[in-house]
């Protein structure tokens, strides 16, 4: 009785809950969410639509291979490895798509050549010793194969075709002890792997490419923009004069995780053909290097963001003291950042940002004044003073840090050859002006004297192409 007791209010709640999961409303509220979120991958990226399409033409290519009969003869039912070439090829990124594809052809090209070398040399020792030499030769290539995993530049580029070469020469070397075909099988595998893998490459590059190298190049200047939206607001957020939107408070957060993304895109960018601006052999590496600072600035900035979370103090005295500088400095910061991002977006030479660095500088300069003149009144109040100074301290190391994304960026645009800014300002007419010329003169010998010629200076429009000196020399004794 007591068992029949205690099982029937858990029965009854089992009861209630599959009653609530399978009422009407519940499902139709779960499809709508279902479908909203759906809806907002799309809306966020819709190159991922794009992309299923793409796949799906891509296979619905290669299954010609089964339902036309003249590629079923060529092939048989070796045919099916082209579409498992796409299915496990075909990438979101150029780049990644290149590099399986690369990776899975040239593997399976080695490994079915050692395959059939190794049933060749096999057949030298007779039925017998036949399968001892196969499988010792299994053995020592899948060995060394699998060690060479971890080394650490196979790992970054080629773990995939390792793979695939493992893979291949096992099944070719195990199957050739009981096909005798074996040189026919692997023909046809690799033509099958070949023309999955190639159908791949040509749709990802011509149907909307998504480059790998253009996607980091984004996210570099995308990272630079949330860390210089973050310092321009910070002064007036920290000194609480701020009003209206705050979410860049929390943008810079992204940029802390942001490393591994970082490593695959220029891993996959590596393998880009040239694309737009950016030319074969581009130097990806620095977009790393460049990462690396970006992601200190992000953790001085976290570090930094831990003085606006005390909203109930009030302000003291010897911050007020220190406000003009440190505003300046995060103000500067800030534009320096900016300016690097959309010289970075734009793909030309850093102009400005040198002006906002020394800005910077003179920043603290002025605070070390300021921090003299106000420590020796402020000794009796050291807990109020250190909070203060520790912000101080921060952004005076993200000053620094800036000044190292600055000259990775100038290498960056000597490296890729960035255009350099042109230089043209404009009058009240709006018209640009011409870069003005001047043309140098030696003396003219007059007997015993030396009589100097002035020159005006003229523009570039404006220079004759024959200057005639008695001329010239006539006007200036008329002065």
């Amino acid at each position: 009785m007591a068992m029949e007791n205690d099982s029937s209010p858990s029965l009854t709640t089992l009861f209630t809950c599959l009653k609530t999961a399978t009422s009407p409303s519940k499902i139709k509220h779960d499809i709508v969410d279902f479908a909203s979120n759906i809806k907002n991958i799309a809306v966020d990226d819709p190159r991922r639509i794009i992309h299923s399409l793409k796949v799906a033409l891509a296979i619905t290519l290669v299954s010609m291979i089964y339902y036309l009969q003249p590629f079923y003869d060529g092939m048989g039912d070796a045919g099916m490895w082209a579409i498992l070439t796409v299915v496990v090829v075909f990438e979101y990124t150029v780049g990644a798509t290149l590099s399986k594809g690369m990776n899975r052809g040239f593997a399976t090209l080695l490994a079915g050549a050692l395959g059939v070398g190794a049933e060749s040399f096999g057949s030298l020792f007779g039925p017998t010793i036949k399968p001892i030499v196969l499988g010792l030769l299994v053995f020592l290539l899948v060995a060394a194969a699998t060690f060479s995993r971890f080394i650490p530049n196979i790992k970054k580029k080629y773990d995939y075709g390792v793979l695939i070469f493992i893979l291949t020469f096992s099944l070719v070397s195990v199957s050739g002890y009981r096909v005798d075909k074996i040189i026919k099988l692997a023909h046809q595998r690799f033509l099958t792997i070949i023309f999955g893998g190639a159908t791949c490459v040509v749709i990802s590059m011509c149907v909307f490419p998504v480059w790998a190298g253009e996607d980091l190049h984004k996210h570099i200047v995308t990272n630079l923009g949330k860390l210089a939206s973050f310092l321009e607001g910070f002064g007036e957020e920290y000194y609480r004069v701020s009003k209206g939107d705050k979410s860049f408070l929390s943008a810079y957060k992204s940029v802390l995780n942001s490393k591994v993304t970082e490593e695959s895109l220029a891993n996959f960018a590596w393998w880009e053909i040239g694309h737009g601006k950016f030319r074969f052999n581009h130097p990806w590496k620095q977009y790393l290097k460049i990462g690396v600072y970006t992601r200190q600035c992000a953790y001085h900035i976290e570090a930094l963001s831990g003085y606006l979370d005390a909203k109930n103090e009030v302000t003291s005295e010897f911050q007020i003291t220190v406000q003009e500088p440190c505003m300046k400095m995060s103000s500067e910061v800030g534009k320096t950042l900016k300016e690097l991002g959309n010289s970075m977006n734009l793909m030309t030479q850093p102009s400005t940002s040198a002006v906002h660095i020394e800005n910077c500088k003179k920043a603290i300069d002025d605070l070390n004044v300021t921090l003299k003149k106000s420590m020796a009144v402020e000794r009796d109040n050291i807990l109020e003073t250190i909070p203060v100074i520790a912000v101080t301290s921060i952004l005076i190391d993200i000053i620094k840090c800036v000044e190292k994304i600055s000259e990775a960026i100038e290498e960056l645009s000597k490296q890729a050859h960035f255009k350099e800014p042109k230089d043209m300002t404009s009058d009240e007419a709006g018209k640009p002006h011409s870069r003005r010329r001047g043309v140098a003169i030696k003396p003219v010998d007059g007997g015993n004297d030396q009589e100097l010629i002035t020159i005006k200076v003229i523009s570039d429009d404006e220079i004759p192409q024959k200057m005639d000196l008695d001329k010239s020399k006539r006007e200036i004794n008329q002065l």
